[in-house]
């Protein structure tokens, strides 16, 4: 069953680390287990609080990438190198470890099987968590909703998520890959090359004639051009969402 967006106050629980995996050099996944979890939608976040010894508190937002089907939240941090918390997320943390979370929040950035597609998602960078929270739903829930993924990333070194993305594209259901790098190339490199630019788009979507539903999620300029690009190819506004990382002390 889908998990439905909890009108509940939301409060900190406490959570533990289960399981870890590195997706890249600089991402770690972490897996929670976290008593009384309500359930969540793909595309949602939720609040990591860290405290010190002295007191001091310090709290983020990370996306989920885990499906709702999936009863342990996952989330995937990527390593910002003067950060705060996010080199503790993804350098420090073990198995065992406790930490402190508040959640699921938000419900406009959302997907579910039910909204059928077709279904356009674009990330750029650490932009690809929520939309992998809607593939990982889409494949629990057998959905063959037509579905195609546009992810840029620095180098092949940095795409998140990619050994699984290939098994999820080899399903052949309905689901098309296009990965665009826009730093060092491998030299065997087959794939796209740059930013996200109108012309990729146009290539990549729906005709606005099919209606798709348009999710975006990475670093503010990337969401802002690609959001007016669909907008000005014609697509109706309110079906671009969108979800953006702006400067933060992670």
């Amino acid at each position: 069953m889908v998990a439905t967006a909890p009108t509940r106050r939301l409060i900190w629980r406490q959570a533990a680390v289960v399981a870890t995996r590195d997706e890249t050099p600089r991402a770690r996944t972490l897996v929670l287990a976290v008593p009384g979890w309500p359930g969540h939608l793909p595309g949602q976040h939720l609040d990591v609080r860290l405290t010190a010894e002295d007191g001091y508190q310090a709290q983020r937002s990370y996306s989920l990438a885990s499906p709702p089907e999936d009863p342990r939240p996952a989330i995937t941090v990527e390593r910002i190198e003067d950060g705060e918390v996010s080199p503790y997320l993804a350098n420090e943390l073990r198995q065992g470890d406790q930490l402190e979370l508040r959640g699921p929040i938000g419900g406009y950035f959302t997907w579910t099987a039910g909204q059928g597609g077709p279904l356009l998602l674009v990330a750029g960078g650490s932009g690809i968590v929520p939309l992998m929270a809607m593939l990982r739903h889409r494949a629990a829930t057998g959905s063959a909703a037509p579905a195609r993924l546009l992810y840029s990333s620095r180098t092949y070194d940095d795409i998140f998520y990619r050994a699984e993305l290939d098994r999820l594209v080899a399903r052949d259901d309905g689901l098309t890959v296009v990965h665009t790098l826009t730093r060092r190339l491998p030299t065997d490199w087959s794939g796209r090359r740059g930013r996200i630019d109108r012309a990729l788009l146009q290539e990549v979507a729906w005709t606005p004639a099919e209606h798709m539903h348009a999710f975006v999620c990475g670093p503010s300029a990337l969401v802002e051009a690609v959001a007016t690009a669909l907008v000005n190819l014609g697509h109706e506004p309110a079906r671009v969402k969108t979800e953006r990382f702006g400067p933060t002390g992670s």
